[in-house]
């Protein structure tokens, strides 16, 4: 009998190795126009790598003398400053003054509870529409799911292999020829509990993770809650292995004791990534009819990890999410008044334009997804909030407020698949206003049950998170 290889007895953490960041850090200098060519010459001339295209962990892992210039070379570039700054700020103020058309402070609300609110003043969110946003954003984080990751054709192969396409149910491994999955497999870690044949209730996955933790943060300290509220949250409630890109750079940056909101700019390249906006909904939710309110928390929340850009996907979409839960606007109106929160010079502010003008001028979806991968997909890469937050943009609105088309959407225009699927549904779902208006082929294999690793939440049913989440909408 031969022996067993040995095993590597290296840890190989994703997200964080030096040598993987320079690539990913060469890439956004060259998106936001600073001048990196010498770094990147004195890089490739030592052997340096590309950054990893589609995981976190490049192999194999760099010699010594590689790490370390790659942490030096990681420093001098965040010494080089852009010629966008100007147009996007990152403080809070800033970021207000470039918005000319900021929202103004809305009148307090005379209505409690589910009674219809007093006209004029801020809506009263019911605890139905909050029920069916946590239903809109499971359901279509949970379709995406086993499709992140795969390129945009593997993604259409799939899907019409068994006639789901558009999108109107979920992924199927069922029919579809053996040769079709071995050149586009599922994601690895989701196929066992997202396909059709698999659903057993809302597997967990960080989409869901952080809408929780901002449930507990607001439960734990008011809307008054401060960056480093958040932070010390993370650290006693979230497990460091479910963070990743600029959360797990941003997390060892706290256990290193660098204080927010340095964490978020300390050899980050992930900063202007997806990550921030993805844990925004619970801001919007709990402020209905506030999109101002809405956003300046969701800032606070973004400056512990993510800058620029980054930040304004999750103002953003707080923002358009509070306007959904005042239910007096359609998904147009939600998206207007996200934009009147992003500085409009910005690229983000840019890339929701696009997105929405596409979905506008565009017949069919498939020609609306091609155009803004034509624009994005050579230069950024798939979790970069800026490619999502414009096919987002399309997808709600070539949907028109529907919700199968909403999610369909949002996943089959590939990059992040699951988070963009969950943030169209959680507004689709507001827009609904009931569980009972989501179609059931969606809500049912969901069984009201979330699996998590967020303390307290284990288990738990949309209709008992409603109802939290509803009681901190109501606090003063």
């Amino acid at each position: 009998m031969s022996a067993a290889p040995p095993q590597d007895p290296r840890v190989r953490l994703t997200w964080v190795q030096p040598e993987d960041l320079v690539g990913h850090e060469l890439r956004q200098a060259a998106q936001d126009g600073r001048d990196a060519r010498e770094i990147e010459e004195r890089w490739y001339a030592a052997g340096g790598s590309p950054a990893p295209d589609r995981a976190g962990a490049s192999e194999p892992p760099a010699p010594a003398r590689l790490r370390a210039l790659a942490g030096e070379l990681l420093d001098e570039l965040a010494a080089l400053d852009s010629p966008l700054a100007a147009d996007e700020p990152t403080d809070l103020v800033d970021i207000r003054a470039a918005c000319p058309h900021w929202p103004g402070a809305p009148e307090p609300a005379l209505a409690v509870g589910d009674r219809t609110p007093v006209a004029g003043r801020t809506p009263v969110v019911t605890h139905a529409r909050l029920h069916a946003a946590w239903l809109g954003r499971a359901a279509g984080c949970l379709l995406g799911k086993p499709v992140e990751k795969l390129p945009l054709t593997g993604i259409r192969a799939l899907a019409r292999a068994t006639g789901n396409w558009p999108l109107t149910t979920w992924f199927t491994a069922r029919g579809v020829p053996a040769e079709l999955l071995a050149a586009h497999p599922w994601n690895r870690r989701s196929a066992p509990t997202s396909l059709a044949e698999n659903i057993d209730g809302m597997p967990e996955d960080d989409d869901l993770n952080y809408p929780l933790l901002t449930l507990l943060l607001l439960q734990r300290h008011g809307r008054s809650f401060t960056t480093a509220d958040l932070a010390r949250l993370w650290l006693d409630e979230l497990p460091a292995g479910r963070t990743f890109t600029a959360e797990r750079i941003a997390y060892g940056n706290l256990l290193a004791g660098v204080e927010p909101p340095e964490t978020a700019r300390r050899r980050n390249p992930f900063r202007e990534w997806i990550g921030a906006q993805i844990r925004a909904d619970v801001h919007g939710w709990t402020r209905p009819g506030d999109p101002a309110g809405a956003a300046a928390q969701a800032h606070r929340d973004a400056v512990l990890t993510h800058t620029g850009n980054g930040v304004y996907g999750a103002m953003f979409t707080a923002a358009a999410l509070a306007v959904a839960a005042g239910g007096e606007s359609d998904v147009h109106g939600c998206l207007a008044a996200g934009l009147r929160v992003v500085p409009p010079h910005s690229r983000y502010a840019r890339a929701v334009r696009l997105g929405i003008e596409t979905a506008r001028t565009e017949g069919e979806f498939d020609a609306v997804v091609d155009r803004l991968h034509a624009v994005h997909s050579d230069t950024h890469h798939w979790v970069h909030v800026l490619p999502n937050a414009a096919l987002l943009a399309a997808a709600l609105t070539h949907a028109d407020g529907d919700f199968t088309r909403s999610i369909g959407n949002a996943v089959s225009g590939g990059w992040d698949t699951d988070s963009n699927g969950a943030t169209a549904g959680s507004l689709a779902g507001l827009l609904a206003g009931t569980p009972d208006a989501l179609p059931h082929h969606w809500t049912a294999p969901l069984k009201n049950r979330l699996t998590t690793s967020v303390p307290g939440f284990d288990r738990a049913g949309f209709d008992a998170l409603a109802a939290l989440t509803h009681q901190e909408a109501l606090r003063p």
